[in-house]
């Protein structure tokens, strides 16, 4: 190749910079995204120091393709069921940290004088924090088992779903430049109902897609697919108005939900490193050092809003929910941190053109700094909420338990409550599928018929025959279909109470559905045909094949909900009976917070010193006040062990304990035998051969009186005589002249041997 193309010259510094920077900020324990963006200072144009990247262009093509892929991989990672599993406790928490943070940013980029564009996406910035970092430390400092690290984890995925909204929005006012309540409403009204139709018609299509197909897709064409199926969201997203980074994401949510999500996960982990890399190395090579300190202010009060704004906020939305007031604080100061989507939703502003050049030097600052604070905020927890619990008025902290143990103790949903949410759900989805069927016909089938049949009249028979025949299965369900749980019957049964509430839903959900069909018609004809010819029709023919209809829909349901739980039945399928009884009654995630306790599941190591002993030998719950729930070996499952069990290797205990219990318990639960490994190395044990001499006199002794055991740490493994060969011969052989003896042991001893 006579001319070498800028770009793989560009790739070629980008890369091995990114490596060799990351390299030492793994050596030094800080997160690589950090080594990246200074891998990207120092091949910017703004040092001419060293080699600086020329495609420019290019480069940010890249990167953009990295954001797409890092949002893909985090929708995988994601799955909307995961979001509603997360509970009120993780959601109220989060939803009042990123209101209070996203409104304090944006006030604070205008009292430093930022423009409101600045200022919003200032916000937005603010508005997430880092997992990366904070599992980081969580590892390092070994609280992964504490209560309040449940409710982290639930915070950090609802923020990661609000940022991707967050994103949405910020995009359209950056767009439109309007501030109105109607058109925001307008804006959101049309994602949630392009998020809901996106997932319903995916997970309808695509697991059978993927079912189909297995036995076609190996690694690389499952790849290609799921890349494909990535790109060909980000251009529907794109022509549906919204961001690219919006369609990567629902995409990878709905692979989330298939049996191959694991290993799409696992074969884009490659791609996504690549891309993201490329993508933080462009996010440093806009920083300007001189810019970071002419900003340095800035700087310091986006970090302090971050430290101080995001405890207050967290610790404030986890009170809110519920939580104890020590559990509340150790979720505040664990969240006080930039994260990385920071710089995805600053790479948005400037690839729009809304935002300043200050603000990337600005949030990469103050990532800087609250990243190595994260640690020592979190150590300092249990000192913060001693201050607290000092300078607070009695009164307060009793007003606090009792709010805290009365919202624990709130009993079970109520029937009324289940009926409305299964109303809710029939409503929404079929409501949610005639309004795109009715979009279809509108906008696509009409304009076609239009181009191919010259009457209006046949024309526009033909299209509503079409659409309302596509249609009428989720009609005759919104209109019909009843919940499915006992909630209707019982109250039915309620005549003098319940009944006339019941009718009163009844008729409004048939209101509902003609009022649909009456806009879907109009829009085809006129309002007063529409009304006194096409909708009696419609409802005659409807009543006419209800039970064909109704067959139709129920196999359409079956199959969405088939695909929409096939992950969970293939790993349910993988467990034993025994597992299965586990998970569902001695989950982990054990909700025991009335009594500030909660249950972990540990695995004992290989080399617990404590292994073959009896639990009453152990005593455990006397020395610590720790129980233990069950032991799992295998596919057996010990409930409620008694004190003569015994804990051996790789099994899996079931712990209750409070985080003080956890926290004694858990350094004598990871203690291991000592073991001395000072002088033996796996590579010093070697396959070796001696010949029966003079030298090692072994002529005429046995294999047990030889003493080779003894003298190599080893094994007589075969003997050849006479071009005869002799495999594991007995202790009782006797050596004779010339016998070529084979030995494993260690390398340096047989040789000594020899030598004797």
């Amino acid at each position: 190749m006579e001319h070498l193309p800028k770009l793989i010259q560009d790739l070629a510094l980008i890369l091995i910079v990114g490596a060799i920077t990351t390299l030492l900020f793994r050596s030094i324990k800080q997160p690589l995204v950090l080594g990246y963006i200074i891998a990207g200072l120092l091949i910017g144009p703004h040092l001419s120091l060293t080699p600086n990247v020329v495609d420019t262009e290019n480069v940010e093509t890249l990167a953009d393709i990295g954001v797409i892929f890092l949002l893909f991989s985090l929708g995988l990672e994601f799955s909307f069921k995961k979001l509603m599993r997360v509970g009120g406790s993780a959601s109220i928490t989060a939803f009042v940290e990123i209101i209070f943070i996203t409104v304090a940013g944006f006030f604070l980029g205008k009292l430093m004088d930022w423009s409101t564009m600045d200022s919003l996406f200032l916000g937005g910035m603010l508005a997430s924090s880092s997992t990366t970092i904070i599992i980081k430390a969580f590892d390092e400092l070994g609280i992964k088992t504490k209560m309040f690290a449940r409710i982290v984890f639930g915070v950090l995925v609802v923020e990661d779903i609000v940022v991707i909204l967050l994103m949405v929005l910020l995009s359209t006012i950056a767009v439109t430049q309007q501030f109105q309540g109607a058109e925001m409403a307008y804006t959101v009204l049309k994602l949630l109902f392009f998020l809901a139709l996106w997932f319903i018609a995916g997970i309808f299509l695509l697991p059978t897609l993927l079912r189909k197909a297995k036995p076609l897709l190996d690694e690389e064409t499952l790849l290609i697919l799921s890349i494909g199926l990535c790109l060909g969201m980000v251009v529907l997203a794109t022509q549906a108005g919204f961001s690219a980074e919006l369609g990567a994401f629902i995409m990878g949510s709905i692979l989330a939900e298939t049996t191959a999500a694991e290993k799409v996960e696992h074969i884009l982990t490659p791609v996504k490193n690549l891309f993201g890399a490329i993508f933080f190395v462009s996010v440093g090579m806009l920083i300007d050092p001189e810019t970071i300190w002419e900003y340095r202010w800035p700087v310091v009060w986006v970090t302090l809003l971050t430290l101080f704004g995001k405890f207050f906020s967290t610790t404030l939305g986890a009170i809110l929910s519920g939580q104890p007031l020590r559990q509340s604080v150790q979720v505040g100061m664990s969240m006080a941190q930039i994260g990385e989507f920071a710089f995805i939703v600053a790479a948005l502003g400037l690839s729009l053109g809304v935002t300043s050049d200050f603000i990337f030097p600005v949030a990469v600052g103050a990532s800087a700094i609250t990243t190595f604070t994260t640690p020592y905020m979190i150590q300092y927890s249990e000192p913060v909420y001693n201050f607290i619990t000092r300078v607070t008025p009695e009164r307060w902290l009793v007003a606090l338990n009792k709010y805290s143990s009365g919202t624990q103790n709130i009993q079970a949903e109520s029937n009324w409550k289940r009926l409305t949410k299964a109303y809710l759900n029939i409503a929404v989805t079929n409501g949610i599928v005639l309004l795109a069927l009715m979009l279809v016909s509108i906008k696509f089938l009409i304009p076609f018929l239009a181009e191919h049949i010259d009457d209006e009249i046949t024309r526009n028979v033909i299209a509503l025959v079409i659409s309302l025949a596509a249609g009428s299965p989720f009609l005759w369900a919104l209109m019909t279909k009843r919940p499915k749980n006992m909630g209707f019957k019982e109250l039915w049964l309620e005549k003098e109470y319940s009944q006339g509430p019941l009718l009163v839903l009844e008729v409004v959900r048939m209101a509902l559905g003609i009022l649909i069909v009456a806009i879907w018609v109009e829009r085809i004809f006129s309002t007063t045909i529409a009304i006194l010819v096409a909708v009696p029709i419609i409802i005659i023919v409807m009543f006419m094949f209800s039970k064909r209809i109704q067959a139709f829909y129920q196999r359409l349901e079956g199959r969405f909900l088939s695909n929409l739980h096939a992950r969970e039945r293939a790993e349910a399928a993988k467990l034993s009976e025994s597992e299965n009884i586990l998970s569902k009654h001695f989950s982990p995630q054990s909700d025991l917070s009335p009594w500030d306790a909660h249950m972990v599941d540990l695995e004992v190591n290989q080399q617990a010193e404590y292994i073959g002993k009896t639990l009453q030998e152990l005593a455990w719950r006397e020395n610590y006040g720790v129980n233990i729930a069950y032991i799992k070996r295998g596919d057996k499952l010990i409930y409620a062990p008694g004190k003569n069990n015994k804990l051996l290797p790789f099994d899996h205990v079931g712990i209750i304990a409070t985080d003080e219990q956890m926290q004694a318990f858990k350094p004598v639960f990871d203690t291991l035998e000592a073991v001395d490994t000072a002088d033996h190395n796996i590579e010093d044990i070697v396959v070796q051969k001696i010949v029966v001499d003079e030298h090692n006199r072994l002529k005429g002794k046995t294999v047990l009186n030889s003493g080779i055991r003894e003298k190599t740490n080893g094994l007589v493994v075969g003997i050849e005589r006479n071009n005869e060969r002799i495999l594991n011969p007995t202790s009782t052989t006797t050596f004779e002249w010339g016998d070529i003896v084979w030995i494993v042991g260690e390398k340096q001893k047989i040789q000594k041997l020899n030598t004797l």
